[in-house]
């Protein structure tokens, strides 16, 4: 993706600019003797009467200088260069500098975001730096279920968010189309192939047993009929498997568009045999040192890289483990398509398995630390105080697809991402489905739909608000919302660098109050013709939250209704 799109500079990085020249400023006087200066930190108070940022740095530095933090400050604070977005500079004991910013600079924001409405909160975090997010990624051996699920909503969310923060992102899907288990479901669908026609036929011992099995034979009875009675039967089987490779990439496909989760290359792991990268990677390891023959098996000797145990990659019958095609995987990533970042997202019961892929990564020749695999925890699904175990429909694991058709899209969306995914969740239907304040995701797309009514209405009386003069927006409600609405880009860097797209949905939450708060406190289309102008400032205030919470919703992949 181009880099064309207008960034948004961040407040935040004009604080600690200025703070970086008074720091300079005092080296420079003699007033702060110090060899080299810890990385300076500017956060947002958690109070709002300690100022709209504030730095620690004198209480950092009162060791190593051995002064007063008190003392530090005040002389710091008094070498911080005058800017326009900073009303006033405060020192506050143990040793803090607060900025307050200026009222004048923050009625102008609303302006620069009204001129950049499609690109508020892209930020140049990234750098046009590649990444690749790897997510979901299940076994085409049956449909996704709500497990999976999690997973898929923050791998979509997070490549949104490092798109918005200057990366190059490629989303991938791995099929594991490769292995045993494969195999396995290529045998089940052909037994009720069988059964269908009325052969008496028996499931393999490790067979797949789901109902979805049975209507997937029955798709190719009706559309080959008993073509595949009629032949061998081990190439009854591979034709029978590649229709059914081919049937449930396709049904996993459609299901995660229908949750706007949409993937820029399907990988498959076939492949990694067929070009010979499987080889090629193993052949690497063997020439570092890393492999060593016993019990008649493979073993990569991950303990060499600091992990607790050594593991095998191909068994003493000679078939490849899964781990062999992940290191192969990650040779394709790394060293042939030459990655600068790869984030994997897998479910917990994954866990152990990280030590090792980042052992693998670094006798590759890679740098484990651009290899951030992140863990999505078990969900439980919930009706009320009662917990869903299994589909009506099949009586088995509830579906991606049933779930979203049961609560909505955005819904969905909404409550996989709102907790961080090192943590179980519950997910309660019942209240993803009520649509009144007590759902999030219903308030936040209400605040949107809210916004576009007052603007509808403006254009039906043929107002035109460009003319608006936002130097009169000083009500308390209507500088808190620019104040929350400047938080975006900030939080887009951040989230970038943290790999945490679940602080977006509370930040929208918090954009949404926001918003209804001035809403309530604020008339913004007055009959009183006295009050035009504030009628003026109003709506490009409005204007501008929309835009915010727009691109705030369209980041979560969530869609931004103009009525409710």
């Amino acid at each position: 993706m181009g880099q064309s799109y207008m960034e948004t500079p961040l407040v935040r990085d004009t604080i600690l600019q200025l703070v970086a020249q008074a720091v300079a400023q005092a080296q420079r006087e003699g007033d702060l003797q110090l060899q080299t200066t810890p990385e300076i930190e500017v956060d947002r108070p958690a109070k709002g009467q300690h100022g709209d940022f504030a730095t620690n740095l004198p209480l950092r530095l009162a060791r190593a200088t051995r002064l007063n933090p008190l003392k530090l400050a005040d002389k710091l604070a008094s070498y911080i260069p005058a800017h326009d977005a900073v009303a006033q500079v405060v020192v506050a004991p143990p040793g803090f500098i607060n900025f307050y910013l200026r009222e004048g600079w923050l009625q102008q924001q609303v302006e620069v975001v009204r001129q950049t409405p499609d690109s508020y909160g892209r930020v140049d975090a990234g750098h046009g730096r590649t990444v690749m997010v790897e997510f979901v990624s299940v076994n085409p051996t049956g449909p996704v279920h709500v497990g999976h699920t999690r997973g898929a909503v923050l791998g979509s969310t997070l490549a949104n968010v490092l798109e918005a923060a200057g990366y190059v992102v490629t989303r991938e899907y791995y099929v594991n189309d490769a292995g045993s288990q494969m195999e396995n479901f290529y045998r089940s669908v052909f037994a009720r192939y069988q059964q269908a026609l009325g052969v008496a036929a028996e499931l393999p011992a490790n067979g797949y047993v789901g109902q979805y099995v049975a209507e997937l034979a029955q798709e190719i009875v009706q559309a080959h009929g008993q073509t595949f009675l009629d032949m061998d039967e081990a190439a009854a089987i591979k034709q029978i498997g590649d229709l059914s490779r081919e049937k449930m990439v396709g049904l996993i496909r459609e299901d995660l568009s229908f949750i706007r989760v949409n993937f820029d290359n399907w990988f498959s792991e076939r492949t990694l045999f067929q070009t010979g990268e499987y080889q090629q990677a193993i052949d690497r390891l063997r020439q570092q040192g890393y492999l060593s023959e016993r019990e008649n098996a493979l073993w990569f000797n991950s303990t060499m890289l600091g992990d607790d145990k050594d593991n095998v990659v191909v068994r003493s019958t000679g078939e490849p483990t899964y781990f062999a095609s992940d290191i192969a995987y990650h040779y394709n990533k790394f060293i042939k398509r030459e990655f600068a970042q790869v984030i994997d997202i897998w479910g917990a019961d994954h866990q152990g398995h990280v030590p090792r892929m980042k052992a693998a990564v670094a006798a590759l020749g890679a740098n484990p630390e651009n290899l951030t695999i992140l863990i999505a925890q078990m969900v439980t699904l919930k009706r009320g105080a009662e917990v869903v175990r299994a589909s009506k429909r099949t009586g088995e694991f509830v579906t991606l697809r049933e779930l979203a058709q049961e609560v909505g899209v955005d819904a969905c969306r909404y409550f996989f991402l709102a907790r961080s995914p090192d943590a179980q969740m519950e997910f309660d239907l019942e209240l993803a489905k009520k649509e009144s304040s007590e759902n999030p995701a219903y308030y936040i797309q209400y605040a949107h739909a809210r916004n576009a009514g007052i603007l509808n209405l403006a254009r039906n009386r043929e107002i035109d608000w460009s003319r608006g003069d936002v130097s009169l927006l000083r009500d308390p409600n209507e500088l808190n919302l620019i104040r929350t609405m400047l938080r975006l880009p900030e939080l887009v860097a951040k989230m970038a660098q943290s790999l945490e797209p679940h602080h977006l949905p509370h930040y929208a939450m918090e954009l949404a109050t926001a918003f209804h708060w001035f809403y309530e406190n604020c008339r913004v289309i007055s009959a009183n013709p006295e009050d035009g102008q504030m009628t003026l400032a109003r709506l490009k205030l409005v204007e501008s939250a929309q835009i915010v919470l727009r691109r705030s919703l369209e980041l979560m992949g969530m869609g931004a209704p103009e009525r409710m």
